[in-house]
């Protein structure tokens, strides 16, 4: 990929300003939309009134963990859980500095009280990929409420598992590396992850998550390396993150609602989309997204909506994207609907997913392809009220170009390249 003509001190520029912008913002809160607009909801676990939570302290080292990388630590870990879950107290589970090998663990609630899962240390997977086994999980959260995820290195070393991928060979079934599901009123702050088989991040029917100031990275050439993976979920806040990965850097996927996403620096990457949709006959869709002050540096997309070409019930509406910086991204904006990943297995129909009500807003840069604003909607749904406002992207210091297929929608303001609505 060719490298940007803009200097790294602008990038540097722009990404120091619009993460001190997500930092002014309420980053304490979660995001809900109520009433035709975002409005902050305080996660009532934060804090307790004249000061801090108070944790009983659980140390791993007191029940037999290893800070050596390499003894399994799993056993001592799921103690530890166990014994802070059942107070009444609020309890921590604490992970001091060293290394800790991890085998595929899972954190079940419901606790009697609030939980802190705090890591100073580094936690590894297992040294060879089939150690994972065939759950599907490395690091499970199920059914907590009131949970907060704290600090900590995560790294799953998975590039045995991407090299029998890229071989061919018979792969035992890949690994999120973090997984909540069914959870409430979650907090995750200060995690680095490196490395997974495959997601970095999945949250799966979750309400009320704030995910604050993580860094997120794995080799471009990562196979389905999601860094943030959402589904079924409601109320997901996304303060500051910096994500460089295989795949998409954050993926919201059906049934999720009141998304509010600031402040993520993403590339390399496939950067962020909403879908895959429409798979599936019955459906869930995807409503209620804010993606404000953010950078896509040589990303594949920018911003992306795609769904499988078949008749669904699914559908996309009410999505803002503003304030967006491109630094040679290839289809910085686009919404494929006749997405088909490798070209297998394709449906060959017209998606049934229903795209209404989707705005960019002060886009701004450069795309590393002619065609840097692309609508492959739909002939049978075809997408309306798209709305384009001041969006500039150029391709070699030269005008972009833009192409349209079934999409209507309206512009303002100044918009290069040049509008190709349906009139």
């Amino acid at each position: 990929m060719e490298k940007s003509n803009s200097p790294i001190a602008y990038s540097l520029i722009l990404l120091l300003f619009f993460l001190s912008a997500a930092a002014s913002s309420v980053l304490n809160d979660s995001m809900i939309y109520s009433n035709h607009r975002w409005v902050p909801v305080p996660l009532p676990h934060h804090k307790k009134k004249g000061g801090r939570v108070q944790y009983v302290t659980h140390n791993v080292l007191h029940y037999g963990a290893k800070a050596d990388g390499v003894s399994d630590s799993t056993p001592a870990f799921s103690q530890a859980w166990e014994e802070a879950c059942k107070s009444w107290r609020p309890a921590s589970v604490y992970v001091p500095r060293g290394t800790y090998m991890l085998k595929p663990i899972v954190f079940y609630g419901p606790c009697q009280s609030k939980m802190l899962f705090h890591v100073e240390g580094k936690v590894v997977g297992p040294k060879h990929y089939w150690e994972f086994g065939k759950s599907g999980f490395w690091i499970l959260f199920y059914k907590l409420e009131k949970l907060t995820i704290l600090g900590g290195t995560y790294d799953a070393q998975g590039s045995d598992y991407w090299a029998c991928q890229r071989s061919q060979s018979q792969c035992s079934q890949g690994t999120k590396s973090i997984t909540i599901i069914q959870s409430r009123n979650v907090v995750v702050k200060g995690l680095k992850s490196l490395n997974p088989q495959m997601f970095h991040l999945a949250i799966d029917h979750c309400h009320q998550v704030l995910l604050k100031k993580l860094y997120i990275e794995a080799p471009s050439r990562s196979l389905n390396t999601d860094g943030i993976h959402i589904m079924s979920s409601e109320g997901i806040t996304i303060a500051g993150a910096v994500i460089k990965t295989g795949d998409d850097c954050i993926a919201i996927g059906p049934g999720t609602k009141n998304v509010h996403i600031r402040g993520v620096h993403c590339g390399p990457g496939h950067g962020i989309s909403i879908g895959s949709l429409g798979l599936h006959t019955h459906e869930a869709g995807v409503e209620n997204v804010f993606v404000t002050d953010s950078v896509m540096t040589r990303t594949q997309n920018g911003l992306r909506i795609k769904s499988w070409g078949r008749k669904t019930t699914s559908f996309v509406r009410n999505v803002v994207f503003q304030n967006i910086a491109m630094e040679n991204s290839y289809n910085p904006i686009i919404i494929d609907q006749n997405y088909c990943p490798y070209n297998k297995n394709c449906p060959g129909m017209g998606s049934g997913v229903k795209i209404t009500g989707v705005t960019y807003r002060n886009i701004h840069g450069t795309s590393a392809s002619p065609i840097a604003v692309k609508f492959v909607c739909s002939a049978s749904r075809p997408c309306t009220g798209l709305q384009l406002h001041n969006v500039k992207l150029t391709y070699h210091k030269a005008i972009a170009s833009s192409v349209c297929t079934h999409a209507g929608g309206g512009v303002s303001g100044v918009v290069s390249p040049r509008n190709c609505f349906r009139k």
